[in-house]
């Protein structure tokens, strides 16, 4: 299956790739030609990612693009409830990565804090990201059960979390998986991106987007929530 024989909905774009190391290079081009766009409209710039290992490459080829990154912010769509030391945080993997060299200069917003508890960690990011300039680019995954962010099917708080006009930013959710607690930003936050790419590789991404296409049960599949005009796919095999 290739992404080309995808019907996809009016107004969504797919570009395909022959590898994981171009497509990293091409969406990291395309990512800094879009926030040195932002920069130049209004001076500063606002990018959110999303962790795990897959945008590892994606992360060391936008840390050597030439960008005034002093004035860029950079969050995370979604975060382990761990210590940015800890192996899973998706902080310290930005760290690693991304914000090294010139990149180390952007402002970095943390969703993780040592709170008591997932809830009122919930609660401390939903306060800090009420700092947080508008969106110009928003770079998503997506799993193989059709969640992205951390937007999980069948999380307690998902119907809240998915609510297209919600007013809270963060919320709580746990994962199928270890670890089970995460910190994910809020459908209605994603939504409001300018510009907003899906990134996504192999065979069984591919099927899960297809299956998501299929349906319009955003609880089930959350990823469909974000299937609309101006998304920007990039899939390589």
């Amino acid at each position: 299956m290739a992404i080309s024989k995808l019907k996809l909905p009016r107004g969504v774009s797919a570009h395909e790739f022959k590898s994981p190391v171009l497509l990293a290079e091409g969406l990291a081009l395309k990512v800094a030609k879009q926030l040195s766009d932002a920069l130049d409209a209004t001076g500063t710039a606002t990018l959110v990612v999303s962790g795990g290992r897959s945008p590892v490459a994606f992360f060391q080829h936008l840390a050597k693009q030439k960008l005034d990154w002093s004035k860029v912010v950079v969050s995370l769509a979604d975060e382990r409830w761990v210590p940015v030391e800890h192996a899973d945080s998706n902080a310290g993997l930005l760290k690693r990565y991304l914000l090294q060299g010139p990149a180390a200069q952007a402002q970095f917003l943390s969703l993780y804090s040592a709170s008591a508890n997932l809830e009122l960690a919930a609660e401390q990011a939903d306060r800090l990201l009420a700092e947080l300039p508008g969106i110009d680019v928003l770079v998503l995954g997506m799993g193989d059960d059709g969640h992205t962010a951390s937007l999980f099917p069948d999380s307690p708080n998902l119907a809240q979390a998915l609510q297209a006009d919600g007013t809270r930013r963060c919320w709580p959710m746990l994962a199928p998986t270890v670890p089970h607690q995460r910190l994910t930003m809020s459908r209605a936050l994603l939504a409001s991106a300018t510009h907003t790419v899906l990134s996504i590789s192999g065979q069984s991404k591919l099927i899960t987007l297809s299956a998501a296409l299929a349906g319009d049960d955003v609880a089930a599949m959350p990823i469909r929530a974000f299937l609309q005009p101006t998304l920007e796919i990039y899939w390589c095999p």
